[in-house]
């Protein structure tokens, strides 16, 4: 696979928001049930941690980190955001962007990066297990989606480069 994986750029949202609405209906991927403004996108996503990967000029999948807090505690403390084209899973491409945006984020001095994952979407928490990520625990009726409750499966990655002093 001849591909590459760069910052993500305003040209890129319509690819972007695209395969964001494939995993919001899912309704495995996340509790939002519509895309945001490409403003609002780009507010929550870290500057230089939110990255494509392209193929043939096709942006076949995305990853972000947003911050978890804007207290200076948790300066540090980022949590991830994976999402392949349903056309293109299994092809290793979450394994690409996420161990790129685990360079990128010790490279900005994160030293956690954290994932909510529903436990029903178990191709994304195999991903961040063989990324380093361990589990936390389940955070058990966490929100709702559909008038349905969710569960999350909560992951972690400490950073092996970023000292915690």
């Amino acid at each position: 696979m001849a591909h590459t994986i760069r910052t993500m750029t305003e040209q890129d949202w319509p690819s972007v928001k695209r395969i964001y609405e494939q995993g919001i209906a899912t309704k495995n991927a996340t509790f939002e049930k519509s895309a945001p403004t490409y403003e609002q996108w780009i507010r929550q996503a870290t500057p230089a941690c939110r990255l494509v990967l392209e193929e043939q000029q096709n942006i076949l999948g995305w990853c972000k980190i947003s911050r978890v807090s804007t207290r200076e505690v948790y300066a540090g403390v980022g949590e991830t955001s994976v999402y392949i084209d349903l056309n293109e899973k299994g092809k290793g491409i979450g394994t690409l962007l996420l161990q790129e945006l685990i360079r990128h984020s010790e490279n900005e001095g994160f030293w956690m990066l954290q994932a909510a994952i529903f436990p029903e979407n178990e191709a994304s928490i195999k991903l961040h297990l063989n990324n380093g990520f361990r589990i936390v625990g389940v955070r058990e009726r966490i929100g709702k989606r559909d008038g349905v409750w969710r569960d999350n499966v909560f992951l972690e990655r400490r950073s092996n480069v970023v000292g915690v002093d």
